[in-house]
């Protein structure tokens, strides 16, 4: 009979280890599962941000259809305006023309993503579909600097009124780039040297001071209805403006 209590002690000592086990599974398990509604969480989470569209200062990048869709219209409007007027300049084998009404209208309207594109391409398909195609490049990165530049200024997405202090300023700014530009572009990169660039320089002058009126004119009479018109467009190229009480 002295063996009982041995027995008793080991069988106590079995069935406290097999408790400590049983708790040991139950922690592994639970601690499994934790990680795995983690790591589930995360890839919702990162699911979610992918949903979530992107933007630039609050104008959503061209991801969805709309956007694309507006870049296409108003690509095609600033070809057509700057190629539908053009005044050659002999000396310097360029032209003035009336594009840059399109391309500010377009920049104050939708702003610096749209403005900047579509400002810059419409242009440039302009010079390569007229004799003008030597000034291509140029026009692609003035233009679209320029276009981006006004919208980025004027900054539609905040305006409330017809107009803005920012588009008279925005307009002055950006449109200073024609003559600029232009200038640089003709004097050095053409070679064809300052005294021939300059001859052109009031021409553009001209044609940055006349769209810089128009496009105000045109602003100032249609931005407001248009935007409260179609907020289901506007809402998909820049986030909408929330009113302070």
């Amino acid at each position: 009979m002295e063996g009982i209590p041995f027995f008793s002690n080991f069988h106590l000592k079995y069935k406290d280890l097999n408790r400590k086990k049983y708790k040991l599974n139950i922690s592994l398990n639970l601690y499994i599962q934790s990680r795995e509604n983690v790591k589930e969480g995360i890839k919702i989470m990162e699911k979610k941000e992918s949903l979530i569209p992107r933007s630039l200062l609050g104008y959503f990048i061209p991801n969805n259809a709309l956007i694309i869709s507006m870049i296409g219209i108003f690509t095609a409007l600033n070809f057509a305006i700057t190629f539908w007027v053009q005044i050659p300049i002999p000396v310097t084998g360029g032209y003035i023309n009336i594009g840059d009404v399109a391309v500010m209208f377009t920049a104050l309207l939708f702003g610096p993503i749209v403005g900047g594109i579509a400002g810059g391409l419409g242009p440039m398909l302009a010079d390569i579909f007229s004799p003008y195609i030597i000034y291509a490049p140029a026009t692609l990165f003035i233009k679209g600097i320029e276009g981006f530049v006004i919208g980025l200024i004027s900054n539609p997405k905040d305006c409330e009124g017809r107009i803005s202090y920012r588009d008279i300023i925005a307009v002055l700014i950006g449109g200073i780039l024609i003559p600029l530009g232009y200038f640089i572009y003709q004097a050095f990169i053409l070679q064809l040297g300052v005294a021939v660039a300059l001859v052109e320089m009031p021409g553009n002058f001209f044609q940055f001071g006349f769209a810089a009126i128009i496009s105000i004119l045109l602003i100032a009479t249609s931005r407001k209805n248009v935007i409260e018109a179609l907020p289901q467009v506007f809402n998909k190229i820049f986030l909408p403006n929330e009113k302070k009480e």
